[in-house]
């Protein structure tokens, strides 16, 4: 994996999410779709954690990937408010994730990852103020101006790379553990929903 190759599918595929995030924030609203949908020609399944449901409505497929937008399920109160967005990125895209978490994370802290990550493009909106990396997927704790404090994951799904992101409702926005916690719990459907999936694993940091 090149230093060029790093930047140019992470900043492809975060950008996606983000616009269509930016144009779906109503589903803060109460869904009534499906826990589970198929995307891609059924190369990928996503299913959503417990509470929440799918939009197929506001997601979107393009040739070669695609987005799907979560929201809270309209017969469950009890969970928190919430907007998640998978995006699945090109196939083979997942071997970025090989870099390990330092050069992911030292990426997303840099102008070129930050400006991938912004809402509005702008490098100096966003910062990263926590990373996170477990056995398969990048934690990172984004500060926005426009989308405020929120989580984002990333990992590898069938050969893809996959982000999630979780923010909350308008005047209700997550706490960093509840956006942690979604995260996990959306991460943990996505495996649920792909059992035969081989998630690519993150290098561990040497000591």
């Amino acid at each position: 994996m090149t230093q060029l190759a790093l930047p140019m599918i992470a900043q492809r595929l975060l950008i996606l999410g983000a616009a269509l995030l930016l144009a779906a924030c109503d589903l803060a609203n109460p869904l009534s779709g499906p826990r589970q949908v198929s995307v891609l020609n059924g190369t990928v399944h996503v299913g959503a954690p417990n509470g929440y449901c799918i939009s197929p409505s506001a997601s979107h497929q393009a040739a070669n990937t695609a987005v799907v937008l979560i929201g809270r399920c309209t017969a469950e109160g009890r969970v928190q408010a919430a907007l998640v967005t998978v995006t699945i990125g090109r196939p083979a895209s997942a071997g970025v994730m090989l870099a390990g978490p330092k050069a992911l994370a030292a990426f997303f802290a840099s102008p070129a990852g930050r400006r991938a990550l912004s809402r509005d493009g702008r490098v100096n909106d966003v910062g990263v103020v926590q990373t996170v990396a477990t056995a398969d997927a990048l934690f990172l704790r984004v500060l926005d101006r426009v989308a405020g404090d929120y989580w984002r994951a990333i990992t590898g799904l069938n050969g893809r790379l996959v982000t999630v992101s979780a923010t909350g409702a308008a005047g209700a926005p997550l706490s960093a553990v509840q956006g942690r916690k979604l995260l996990e719990d959306t991460l943990a459907a996505l495996r649920q929903a792909n059992p035969a999936a081989r998630p690519v694993p993150v290098p561990a940091v040497a000591p």
